[in-house]
């Protein structure tokens, strides 16, 4: 077999990697360059292997950086089948479409104000070409021996990361010694709420590794766990009338955040609160992730066998449309925002910043990795309170930070 690797090296983006045996040549992950121009440009340059010599493309899970690129892959002649999990499946159904939209829009405006070079903007691609894409998948099964060719197939196995996020374990057999090659995709924490824990795997004979915490580890901070952080936040910002400002990733994180914040409640830890989730994806999401039981680790389904909604706090409001969000803005006694997107390059929580972030009497909680270039990563050390802030955030710098930062005082 020979491996070659077309994206996610030195950057936390644009998976890609071009796995070959002697008669078949299979993608893994399609995703989409984010960050900074230099690394969004690639998306623009010819695709990195003719798409007409792919055989297969297979998926580890649904997120934008594993999959963005598959509408443009598509677009330039790719016709083979797409293999993932059902979840994964339906959460590309949503996340595709979404991202062609957002292409398209981005398009427009540029159109509009005169803000491009080209005559005219064009998206990467088309919500057409998104729809496309996604009358390629075919779902796979999590431990189904799924044949490629005579003498190579694969095996899906749960990752932990996100919904329907799986490991892809390649074998070959023949007249040569039986290889494997296992593709771990993002990988989750153990004992996370609502999805299965990471699988342990005995052996492989090579293994591709996510790497984005490889040089760190994730210690509690303080002492306390994220959860307690959590609290400790809500908890003070509520007692000054202030509200917790959510920058969340809609697919994972969003419903992860919602199944805490409903367990803080129950145990007390927390007031009841207003929480509003401002994103029609994270929405969607939220009853995909209710919908496959089957990805649901043991306590997650006990708690729905006994009639509960373990994705809903109590006084939990979706906000689908533009007019929903916006309304959001009448109320100002104590609550929580959760919109998207995690790493503030664009989306509602853009809006929300603007309107909160003045007030020191709110707090803003990023729970997610920021990369390099994102608004996200330039926030750190700066504070709310700086006339200059708002040009400031708008400036990307490196920063290298644990999942869970949490701020008592704005962006502090």
């Amino acid at each position: 077999m020979k491996l070659t690797f077309l994206g996610a090296t030195q950057t936390v983006t644009g998976s890609k990697f071009l796995l070959e045996t002697k008669d078949r040549r299979v993608l893994v992950d399609c995703g989409l360059f984010q960050g900074p121009k230099d690394l969004r440009l690639r998306n623009w340059e010819d695709p990195p292997v003719d798409p007409d010599s792919v055989d297969a493309i297979v998926l580890t899970h649904a997120h934008i950086d594993h999959t963005g690129y598959l509408p443009r892959f598509v677009a330039q002649g790719y016709k083979g089948p797409v293999y993932a999990t059902p979840a994964t499946v339906d959460l590309a159904r949503i996340l595709l479409p979404d991202a062609a939209h957002l292409q398209e829009e981005e398009a427009r405006y540029r159109n509009k104000h005169h803000l491009s070079k080209h005559k005219p903007a064009l998206p990467l691609y088309t919500l057409d070409d998104a729809m496309t894409a996604i009358e390629l998948f075919r779902p796979v099964q999590y431990g189904e021996v799924f044949s490629l060719s005579r003498t190579f197939g694969f095996q899906l196995k749960p990752a932990g990361h996100i919904l329907g996020s799986s490991f892809v374990i390649f074998n070959e057999s023949g007249e040569a010694a039986a290889k494997t090659v296992l593709f771990t995709g993002d990988i989750g924490r153990y004992d996370q709420p609502i999805i299965f824990d990471p699988t342990q795997v005995d052996g492989a004979d090579y293994l591709v590794l996510e790497s984005t915490y490889g040089n760190r580890l994730h210690a509690d901070r303080n002492g306390k766990t994220a959860k307690e952080q959590l609290r400790d936040v809500v908890t003070m910002t509520a007692q000054r009338g202030g509200t917790v400002l959510i920058p969340s990733f809609a697919i994972g994180r969003a419903q992860e955040l919602l199944y805490i914040l409903r367990e803080l409640e129950l145990e007390n830890q927390i007031p009841v609160l207003p929480v509003y989730v401002d994103s029609p994806m994270a929405v969607n999401a939220v009853d995909i992730f209710r919908n496959h039981v089957e990805e649901h680790d043991l306590e997650m389904t006990q708690l729905e066998r006994a009639g509960g909604s373990p994705l809903y706090t109590q006084r939990v409001h979706f906000a689908r449309t533009v007019e929903e969000s916006k309304a959001i803005n009448d109320h100002r006694f104590p609550s929580i925002i959760i919109s998207a997107n995690g790493m503030a390059t664009g989306g509602r929580i853009l809006h929300h910043l603007i309107q909160r972030l003045p007030d020191e009497r709110n707090s803003i909680v990023f729970v997610g990795f920021q990369a390099y270039g994102t608004r996200g990563a330039a926030s750190f050390g700066r504070s709310a309170a700086d006339p200059d802030f708002r040009n400031r955030l708008s400036r990307a710098r490196e920063s290298s930070r644990d999942r869970w930062f949490f701020s008592s005082r704005g962006l502090r």
